[in-house]
């Protein structure tokens, strides 16, 4: 009877084994990402796991719990640590500690394969060294290299083959509070790698206040693949950050590269990093609709884009960053909401006085009326302008810790407006 009982339990224990095991390699073919690699990982080892690098960098770990985290990162009692080996080559490590029994040999040995196998994948063009990639990736994206060839073959040097062309990625992360440390550094080998868990060969580089990613693909899903794979890594590996991401179109020819370059932060400075609406925070060229416009002025005459955005919106973000109140939330609620005080004031839970109030304050700030047509295109296309200029409305997260927008001074008029706008409120309340 117990022999009975036994034989089934042990084929469920069997096919429950052989699907994680698939799972895992599912995650591996499809290029899923270290971060959901690791989980799968555990899961098929019924344990906790973590992944180190070759130079001691945690990859990603998969643990049920703060500690338990704590206590494989520090190799804590009943921890196995296993070199993840590709031929000869110590590319990393394996930590884990087991749920209830240890795993049969040949299954810990197929697992420990597959992660070698992604690990090597993932950390290819780290031995090109930063310095060589980064030089590299200003030179494409700028359009420094005017001969297609030598690009294809300074390229293959790097480990990228843009053959069939590929398409560029910006990636904007931003700490929600101070950070310390060199967390864009962090940053930038957290999304390079989840790149190239998608696409081998993507590079990565850091390119003033954004990351640049180049994906050699000439498949549009496969860019889109990539994208929300650097998301999912973020997320997982920098808690504590907001982040969006910009994509291009792609380009068949890598000499145009540097277009798409523009396409993609234009698409990023669009996007909006909402925790309530991930899909936001990733924003294809194609999907930016009337912003799409404004790329031929972001290209060749920014200061152009930068006198009309001063012209218009500029004075209102230096109002609410001198005494937090929220004109540009306001003014942004009620362009969207078609000029409508009743639905403005729904929509941000706030009496409607103080909404005309807010309003009135704008027109004093810009000399722009939203009352009149000519003032609402004026300050909607300034809207526009300050996002594909990359500029953030002062309640967003900032770069760097205290960096600071431009502050207006104190008039006495000011404070006076800014006593009144804060009596009416309560007066409304």
């Amino acid at each position: 009877m117990t022999e009975a009982r036994t034989k089934p339990t042990a084929r469920r224990g069997a096919a429950s084994s052989a699907q994680a095991l698939d799972a895992l390699a599912e995650s591996v073919e499809s290029g899923a990402g270290l971060p959901e690699t690791a989980r799968r990982a555990g899961t098929a080892l019924d344990a906790s796991v973590a992944l180190i690098d070759s130079r001691g960098a945690v990859l990603a770990v998969a643990a049920g719990s703060p500690v338990e985290e704590r206590e494989l990162l520090s190799k804590h009692e009943g921890v196995t640590v296993i070199d993840l080996r590709v031929s000869e080559s110590i590319v990393g490590q394996l930590r884990f500690r087991p749920r209830e029994d240890a795993p049969a040999p040949a299954h810990l040995r197929m697992v420990t394969t597959l992660l070698a196998l992604e690990v090597e994948r993932t950390r290819a063009p780290e031995r090109a060294g930063e310095a060589a990639v980064g030089s590299f990736v200003k030179a494409v994206l700028d359009g420094q290299i005017e001969d297609r060839r030598d690009l294809i073959a300074r390229g293959k040097e790097l480990g990228i083959d843009l053959e069939n062309g590929g398409s560029v990625l910006a990636v904007r992360i931003m700490p929600r509070v101070p950070a310390d440390g060199d967390w864009q550094a962090r940053a930038l080998t957290i999304v390079g790698r989840g790149a190239r868990g998608v696409v081998p060969g993507s590079l990565t580089a850091l390119r003033g206040e954004h990351l640049a990613v180049i994906v050699p693909s000439a498949e549009d899903a496969l860019g889109h693949r990539a994208a929300q794979a650097v998301l999912r890594s973020v997320d997982d590996g920098m808690q504590g950050f907001a982040i969006v991401a910009g994509r291009s179109r792609v380009a068949v020819d890598p000499l145009d590269l540097h277009r798409a370059a523009t396409e993609a932060l234009l698409a990023a400075n669009v996007a909006v990093p909402d925790a309530q609406d991930p899909d936001s925070r990733l924003l294809s060229f194609e999907d930016t609709g009337a912003y799409r416009l404004l790329l031929p002025a972001m290209s060749d005459d920014p200061a152009e884009l930068e006198r009309f955005y001063t012209d218009t919106i500029s004075p209102l973000v230096a109002y609410d960053e001198q005494y937090g109140t929220e004109l540009m939330l306001t003014l942004e609620t009620f362009l969207a909401n078609d000029g409508s005080v009743a639905e403005t004031y729904k929509e941000l839970f706030t009496h409607r006085h103080t909404i005309r109030y807010r309003l009135d304050r704008v027109k004093e700030l810009t000399g722009l009326d939203v009352n009149s047509t000519d003032g609402r295109e004026r300050l909607g296309l300034g809207l526009k302008a300050m996002r594909v200029l990359g500029v953030r409305a002062p309640s967003a997260p900032v770069f760097e810790p205290g960096a600071e927008s431009g502050r207006v001074p104190r008039r006495p008029a000011d404070v006076m407006h800014a006593r009144r706008a804060r009596t009416s409120a309560e007066d409304d309340l």
